[in-house]
Protein backbone atom coordinates (compact mmCIF):
# COMPACT_ATOMS: atom_id res chain seq x y z
CA UNK A 1 0.00 0.00 0.00
CA UNK A 2 1.38 3.42 -0.96
CA UNK A 3 1.96 6.14 1.61
CA UNK A 4 -0.87 8.16 0.09
CA UNK A 5 -3.30 5.24 0.41
CA UNK A 6 -2.36 4.86 4.07
CA UNK A 7 -2.92 8.57 4.68
CA UNK A 8 -6.32 8.46 2.98
CA UNK A 9 -7.35 5.54 5.20
CA UNK A 10 -6.15 7.36 8.32
CA UNK A 11 -7.88 10.63 7.41
CA UNK A 12 -11.18 8.85 6.84
CA UNK A 13 -10.95 7.50 10.39
CA UNK A 14 -10.06 10.89 11.84
CA UNK A 15 -12.63 12.90 9.83
CA UNK A 16 -15.13 10.65 7.98
CA UNK A 17 -16.19 12.21 4.68
CA UNK A 18 -19.88 11.66 5.44
CA UNK A 19 -19.50 14.47 7.99
CA UNK A 20 -18.59 17.00 5.26
CA UNK A 21 -21.13 19.37 3.73
CA UNK A 22 -21.21 17.68 0.34
CA UNK A 23 -23.81 20.13 -1.00
CA UNK A 24 -20.92 22.45 -1.89
CA UNK A 25 -17.64 21.19 -0.45
CA UNK A 26 -15.04 19.24 -2.47
CA UNK A 27 -13.42 16.82 -0.05
CA UNK A 28 -11.46 13.58 -0.13
CA UNK A 29 -8.90 12.52 -2.73
CA UNK A 30 -8.24 15.44 -5.08
CA UNK A 31 -5.03 14.28 -6.74
CA UNK A 32 -4.13 10.58 -6.92
CA UNK A 33 -0.83 10.11 -8.75
CA UNK A 34 -0.76 7.02 -11.02
CA UNK A 35 2.93 6.54 -10.19
CA UNK A 36 3.43 7.34 -6.49
CA UNK A 37 6.86 8.61 -5.54
CA UNK A 38 8.97 5.75 -4.12
CA UNK A 39 10.61 5.70 -0.69
CA UNK A 40 8.42 8.42 0.82
CA UNK A 41 7.68 8.53 4.53
CA UNK A 42 6.35 12.01 5.29
CA UNK A 43 2.90 13.61 5.30
CA UNK A 44 2.75 17.36 4.72
CA UNK A 45 -0.05 19.39 6.36
CA UNK A 46 -1.27 22.83 5.32
CA UNK A 47 -4.39 24.97 5.49
CA UNK A 48 -4.00 26.53 2.04
CA UNK A 49 -2.05 24.92 -0.79
CA UNK A 50 -0.54 27.92 -2.56
CA UNK A 51 2.31 27.73 -5.10
CA UNK A 52 4.75 28.72 -2.35
CA UNK A 53 3.47 26.04 0.01
CA UNK A 54 3.54 23.43 -2.76
CA UNK A 55 7.15 24.31 -3.48
CA UNK A 56 7.94 23.79 0.20
CA UNK A 57 6.30 20.35 0.10
CA UNK A 58 7.77 19.15 -3.18
CA UNK A 59 11.28 20.27 -2.25
CA UNK A 60 11.28 17.53 0.39
CA UNK A 61 11.87 14.13 -1.29
CA UNK A 62 10.38 12.33 1.72
CA UNK A 63 6.91 13.89 1.19
CA UNK A 64 4.50 11.51 -0.53
CA UNK A 65 1.18 12.95 0.60
CA UNK A 66 -0.22 16.44 1.13
CA UNK A 67 -3.25 17.02 3.36
CA UNK A 68 -4.59 20.46 2.41
CA UNK A 69 -7.43 21.48 4.72
CA UNK A 70 -8.94 23.81 2.11
CA UNK A 71 -9.55 22.04 -1.21
CA UNK A 72 -7.15 23.46 -3.81
CA UNK A 73 -9.55 22.23 -6.51
CA UNK A 74 -13.11 23.55 -6.47
CA UNK A 75 -14.07 24.24 -10.08
CA UNK A 76 -14.02 21.76 -12.95
CA UNK A 77 -10.92 21.80 -15.14
CA UNK A 78 -11.35 21.48 -18.91
CA UNK A 79 -7.62 21.42 -19.64
CA UNK A 80 -4.30 21.26 -17.81
CA UNK A 81 -1.86 24.06 -18.60
CA UNK A 82 0.92 25.82 -16.76
CA UNK A 83 -0.75 29.18 -17.39
CA UNK A 84 -3.41 28.42 -14.75
CA UNK A 85 -2.12 28.42 -11.16
CA UNK A 86 -4.40 25.61 -9.92
CA UNK A 87 -3.78 23.41 -12.96
CA UNK A 88 -0.04 23.99 -12.70
CA UNK A 89 -0.04 22.86 -9.05
CA UNK A 90 -1.98 19.70 -9.90
CA UNK A 91 0.45 18.78 -12.66
CA UNK A 92 3.50 19.43 -10.48
CA UNK A 93 2.12 17.19 -7.73
CA UNK A 94 1.36 14.40 -10.22
CA UNK A 95 4.79 14.75 -11.82
CA UNK A 96 6.41 14.30 -8.41
CA UNK A 97 4.11 11.38 -7.55
CA UNK A 98 2.60 13.21 -4.56
CA UNK A 99 -1.10 12.84 -3.70
CA UNK A 100 -3.37 15.59 -2.38
CA UNK A 101 -6.24 15.01 0.07
CA UNK A 102 -8.63 17.59 1.52
CA UNK A 103 -10.86 17.04 4.59
CA UNK A 104 -12.24 20.61 5.03
CA UNK A 105 -15.76 20.53 6.54
CA UNK A 106 -15.33 16.90 7.60
CA UNK A 107 -12.59 18.19 9.93
CA UNK A 108 -14.84 21.00 11.10
CA UNK A 109 -17.72 18.71 12.01
CA UNK A 110 -15.96 15.61 13.41
CA UNK A 111 -15.20 14.96 17.06
CA UNK A 112 -11.86 16.48 18.08
CA UNK A 113 -12.03 18.59 14.93
CA UNK A 114 -11.38 22.25 14.27
CA UNK A 115 -14.41 23.58 16.14
CA UNK A 116 -13.68 21.40 19.17
CA UNK A 117 -10.12 22.75 19.14
CA UNK A 118 -11.49 26.32 19.23
CA UNK A 119 -13.77 25.43 22.14
CA UNK A 120 -10.89 23.82 24.04
CA UNK A 121 -9.18 27.18 24.52
CA UNK A 122 -12.06 28.95 26.22
CA UNK A 123 -11.84 27.43 29.69
CA UNK A 124 -14.02 25.13 31.79
CA UNK A 125 -17.45 24.44 30.38
CA UNK A 126 -19.69 22.17 28.35
CA UNK A 127 -19.65 21.93 24.56
CA UNK A 128 -22.08 20.50 22.03
CA UNK A 129 -22.75 20.87 18.30
CA UNK A 130 -24.94 23.75 17.17
CA UNK A 131 -26.53 21.40 14.65
CA UNK A 132 -25.93 17.76 15.69
CA UNK A 133 -25.86 14.97 13.11
CA UNK A 134 -28.80 12.55 13.27
CA UNK A 135 -26.77 9.45 12.37
CA UNK A 136 -23.10 10.19 13.00
CA UNK A 137 -20.51 7.58 11.99
CA UNK A 138 -18.95 5.27 14.55
CA UNK A 139 -16.52 7.03 16.82
CA UNK A 140 -18.09 10.43 16.30
CA UNK A 141 -21.30 10.48 18.41
CA UNK A 142 -21.05 14.23 19.06
CA UNK A 143 -20.34 15.26 15.47
CA UNK A 144 -22.18 18.24 14.02
CA UNK A 145 -21.97 21.73 12.60
CA UNK A 146 -20.41 24.45 14.76
CA UNK A 147 -20.10 24.29 18.53
CA UNK A 148 -22.10 25.81 21.39
CA UNK A 149 -19.99 26.37 24.49
CA UNK A 150 -21.36 27.16 27.96
CA UNK A 151 -18.99 28.33 30.70
CA UNK A 152 -19.20 26.77 34.15
CA UNK A 153 -18.96 30.33 35.49
CA UNK A 154 -19.74 33.53 33.53
CA UNK A 155 -16.45 35.00 32.31
CA UNK A 156 -15.61 38.61 31.38
CA UNK A 157 -15.26 39.20 27.65
CA UNK A 158 -11.77 40.63 28.25
CA UNK A 159 -10.69 37.27 29.72
CA UNK A 160 -12.18 35.37 26.80
CA UNK A 161 -10.31 37.65 24.39
CA UNK A 162 -6.99 36.85 26.07
CA UNK A 163 -7.71 33.12 26.00
CA UNK A 164 -8.48 33.27 22.27
CA UNK A 165 -5.20 35.13 21.67
CA UNK A 166 -3.34 32.44 23.57
CA UNK A 167 -5.03 29.62 21.66
CA UNK A 168 -4.52 31.15 18.23
CA UNK A 169 -1.11 32.71 19.02
CA UNK A 170 -2.38 36.06 17.73
CA UNK A 171 -1.41 39.47 19.09
CA UNK A 172 -4.53 41.18 17.75
CA UNK A 173 -8.17 40.24 17.21
CA UNK A 174 -11.13 42.11 15.78
CA UNK A 175 -13.78 42.53 18.46
CA UNK A 176 -17.27 44.03 18.38
CA UNK A 177 -19.16 44.64 21.62
CA UNK A 178 -21.67 47.04 23.09
CA UNK A 179 -19.44 47.12 26.19
CA UNK A 180 -16.46 49.29 25.29
CA UNK A 181 -14.55 48.04 28.35
CA UNK A 182 -15.08 44.41 27.32
CA UNK A 183 -16.34 43.50 30.79
CA UNK A 184 -19.59 41.90 29.58
CA UNK A 185 -20.04 38.58 31.36
CA UNK A 186 -20.04 35.75 28.83
CA UNK A 187 -21.96 32.58 29.64
CA UNK A 188 -22.53 31.14 26.15
CA UNK A 189 -20.35 31.14 23.01
CA UNK A 190 -21.37 30.06 19.50
CA UNK A 191 -18.32 28.86 17.55
CA UNK A 192 -17.67 28.32 13.86
CA UNK A 193 -14.25 28.02 12.23
CA UNK A 194 -13.61 30.05 9.08
CA UNK A 195 -16.58 32.06 7.86
CA UNK A 196 -19.30 31.85 10.48
CA UNK A 197 -22.21 34.09 9.52
CA UNK A 198 -24.56 31.41 8.16
CA UNK A 199 -23.98 29.05 11.10
CA UNK A 200 -23.90 31.59 13.92
CA UNK A 201 -26.53 34.09 12.79
CA UNK A 202 -29.56 32.06 13.93
CA UNK A 203 -28.00 31.18 17.31
CA UNK A 204 -28.74 33.02 20.54
CA UNK A 205 -25.47 33.39 22.47
CA UNK A 206 -23.55 36.02 24.42
CA UNK A 207 -20.61 35.76 22.03
CA UNK A 208 -19.88 34.69 18.46
CA UNK A 209 -16.36 33.32 17.92
CA UNK A 210 -15.30 32.81 14.29
CA UNK A 211 -12.81 33.82 11.62
CA UNK A 212 -14.81 36.30 9.59
CA UNK A 213 -18.32 37.77 9.30
CA UNK A 214 -19.88 40.34 7.02
CA UNK A 215 -20.24 43.92 8.25
CA UNK A 216 -24.03 43.76 8.44
CA UNK A 217 -23.94 40.38 10.15
CA UNK A 218 -21.79 41.90 12.90
CA UNK A 219 -24.26 44.79 13.25
CA UNK A 220 -27.12 42.29 13.51
CA UNK A 221 -25.27 40.48 16.30
CA UNK A 222 -24.70 43.72 18.23
CA UNK A 223 -28.38 44.59 17.84
CA UNK A 224 -29.23 41.57 19.99
CA UNK A 225 -26.35 42.32 22.40
CA UNK A 226 -24.15 39.50 21.12
CA UNK A 227 -20.45 40.34 21.09
CA UNK A 228 -18.22 39.11 18.26
CA UNK A 229 -14.60 37.90 18.11
CA UNK A 230 -13.04 37.64 14.63
CA UNK A 231 -9.57 36.17 14.11
CA UNK A 232 -9.46 36.22 10.26
CA UNK A 233 -10.53 33.13 8.36
CA UNK A 234 -7.60 30.72 8.51
CA UNK A 235 -6.39 31.84 11.94
CA UNK A 236 -9.31 29.86 13.38
CA UNK A 237 -8.06 26.75 11.56
CA UNK A 238 -4.26 26.74 11.36
CA UNK A 239 -3.50 25.92 14.99
CA UNK A 240 -5.59 22.75 14.73
CA UNK A 241 -2.99 21.19 12.42
CA UNK A 242 -0.26 21.08 15.07
CA UNK A 243 -2.51 20.72 18.10
CA UNK A 244 -4.77 17.89 16.88
CA UNK A 245 -4.36 16.67 13.32
CA UNK A 246 -0.60 16.04 13.43
CA UNK A 247 -0.72 13.85 16.58
CA UNK A 248 -3.88 12.09 15.35
CA UNK A 249 -2.20 11.15 12.06
CA UNK A 250 0.99 10.10 13.86
CA UNK A 251 -1.07 7.77 16.03
CA UNK A 252 -2.92 6.30 13.04
CA UNK A 253 0.35 5.76 11.12
CA UNK A 254 2.52 4.72 14.06
CA UNK A 255 3.20 1.24 12.68
CA UNK A 256 4.20 2.51 9.23
CA UNK A 257 7.27 4.58 10.07
CA UNK A 258 5.61 7.79 8.84
CA UNK A 259 6.25 11.26 10.21
CA UNK A 260 4.00 14.30 9.85
CA UNK A 261 5.19 17.82 9.04
CA UNK A 262 3.22 21.07 9.28
CA UNK A 263 3.99 23.75 6.69
CA UNK A 264 6.07 26.69 7.86
CA UNK A 265 5.18 28.76 4.79
CA UNK A 266 1.38 28.55 5.05
CA UNK A 267 -0.11 31.67 6.67
CA UNK A 268 -3.22 33.81 6.60
CA UNK A 269 -3.04 36.16 3.59
CA UNK A 270 -4.26 39.11 5.68
CA UNK A 271 -1.79 40.71 8.05
CA UNK A 272 -2.45 43.52 10.53
CA UNK A 273 0.23 46.22 10.11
Amino acid sequence: MSLFAKVVRAMRNIAPLELADLSWDNVGILVEPPFPAPNTSRVFLTIDLTPQVLEEALSDPKVGAIVAYHPPIFRAMKRLTTADVKQDMVMKAIAKGVGIYSPHTACDNCEHGVNDWLASGLGKGAVRPIVPFDNPPEGHPSAGTGRFFEFEQPTPLSTVIERVKTLTKLQHLRVASNDAAYQQLIKTVAICAGSGSSVLGPVDADLYFTGEMGHHDVLAALAKDTSVILCEHTNTERGYLSAHLKPALEKQLADDGVDVYVSQVDKDPLQIV
